[in-house]
């Protein structure tokens, strides 16, 4: 069975590509799937809010909880937008600065070589890929893990188009910085926030 499979049908629902594979079939049927999806009709304030929180869940493939939990946090951050605080929470997610830093070409793949205990923060050994990072720390792959070939793809700059100015990475030493907390306009996470903090706050 085709992996990407599932991951294209998710795309052209949330009408955004999920990973690098799915940007060609994506821009060949930018539309949902199923015999329907061209004719998309009105839709309701309630369908176009959810679609967004898809959204937001599946870029950082993460579950509804944690996206819920995510949200009740964001929400007590005073002087913040509450959609802002909840985006620049989730990016300091180990697997997605994982990801940010091209140490991985996918989300999933992120997540996984975090799970496989493939990453160190700070020198040591993080399996949870929900684990926060604070400005400062440095991600790593470990040592034993470098001769991987996704590692050493990696180190080559593979997957670095567009690192993200909040992290200072030497990719062939497979090393990252978290600089600094970012801001809104410089993640790369297409996601009308607004609309997410509506669907949780009805």
């Amino acid at each position: 069975m085709n992996n990407s499979r599932p991951k294209v049908r998710l795309s052209r629902a949330l009408g955004i590509p999920l990973t690098p594979k799915s940007v060609k079939y994506f821009e060949a049927r930018p539309y949902p799937p199923g015999v329907h999806g061209r004719a998309r009709k009105n839709e309701s304030d309630y369908k176009v809010r959810l679609r967004e929180k898809q959204r937001l869940r599946a870029q950082y493939n993460i579950r509804e909880t944690q996206l819920r939990n995510a949200f009740a946090k964001a929400a007590k951050v005073k002087g913040a937008k509450t959609g802002e605080a909840l985006i620049v929470d989730l990016e300091r997610r180990l697997d997605a600065l994982v990801l940010r830093a091209g140490f991985a070409r996918t989300i999933y793949q992120a997540r996984q070589f975090v799970v496989h205990r493939h990453i160190l923060v700070n020198g040591k050994r993080v399996d949870r890929p929900s684990y926060r990072l604070r400005p400062g720390d440095v991600i790593q792959v470990a040592e034993r893990s470098r001769q991987m070939t996704p590692f050493q793809v990696a180190a080559t700059g593979a997957h670095t188009e567009n690192v993200p100015g909040y992290l200072d990475v030497r990719h062939e030493a497979l090393v990252a910085q978290f600089t600094r907390l970012p801001e809104r306009s410089e993640i790369p996470v297409i996601c009308d926030e607004q609309l997410v903090v509506e669907h949780y706050s009805r």
